[in-house]
């Protein structure tokens, strides 16, 4: 899929990683549609891009559909927004639980359903999902977002393969550690020693060469971690074992504490 003069809907514009996202998509000549709750970092990003800005909530069903019907055209959609979800289980109100899951998964389903049919008609297209290593390694304190990165991960993969005759590309972008911005920057904790991180702009070039190679799945992080994902996706519970006894539940824990907010 070429980016040069295509059409891309990007979700999630206002944070760090959508910014450095947008900006890297403008670079390489896309049309683009913004969009985010704060208006006030949503519209300078589209006056400085040349981009159109839609502020929505996207666990607004209303407000979703509204998105859907202004945006108009799209040949690439980029849903990249996300909530931390972070905290245990019982901390949540089922309101929390429901816009967990309307942002992280919903919103992007919703957006499928509505766009993939309009690229499939015209034979070209491409939907990219901003996932996570959480969609492959589960961790304490984070139920809800393994739940949703889980979710998008499964949903990706299985348009990838209904899409494939139509012409349409599917792929799923997963972030590790990103420095810098994002939640885990955010949320200031620290790293044990040897833990590496990427920035927002590996993520955005990876999230491009994603879309113009049409590739399944794309992981954005040092191979230790890609490793680490990859074996608790064969052997969970080892896995598990071994995370608990070199701090990584520590980590989680800090994750979690550091994004009070994470649940709205």
């Amino acid at each position: 899929m070429r980016i040069a003069g295509a059409t891309v809907l990007l979700t999630g514009a206002t944070g760090g990683i959508g910014q450095a996202i947008a900006r890297d998509m403008h670079a390489r000549g896309a049309q683009l549609i913004l969009t985010g709750r704060r208006a006030d970092v949503l519209e300078p990003l589209a006056a400085e891009l040349g981009a159109r800005a839609l502020a929505v909530d996207l666990s607004d069903a209303a407000d979703l559909e509204r998105l859907l019907q202004e945006a108009g055209r799209v040949d690439i959609l980029i849903a990249n927004a996300a909530l931390p979800g972070s905290g245990s289980l019982e901390s949540f109100s089922v309101d929390q639980i429901d816009r967990a899951l309307d942002v992280n998964l919903r919103a992007p389903i919703v957006m499928t359903q509505v766009l993939a049919p309009q690229m499939a008609a015209r034979g070209s297209g491409h939907l990219l999902f901003v996932g996570s290593l959480s969609s492959k390694a589960a961790s304490p304190q984070s139920s809800m977002y393994n739940a949703t990165k889980f979710g998008l991960r499964g949903f990706a993969l299985a348009m990838r393969a209904e899409l494939r005759p139509s012409g349409v590309g599917v792929s799923l972008v997963c972030p590790g550690f990103i420095r810098e911005a994002g939640m885990f920057a955010e949320a200031g904790v620290a790293l044990p020693r040897g833990v590496g991180t990427r920035s927002p702009q590996d993520v955005a070039r990876a999230v491009a060469g994603a879309i113009e190679h049409d590739r399944a799945e794309v992981d954005v992080a040092p191979l230790t971690l890609r490793a680490g994902a990859a074996f608790a996706s064969l052997a969970p519970g080892i896995a598990a074992s071994v995370t608990r006894r070199t701090g990584g539940d520590d980590i989680a824990t800090a994750l979690a504490a550091g994004h009070p907010e994470g649940k709205r």
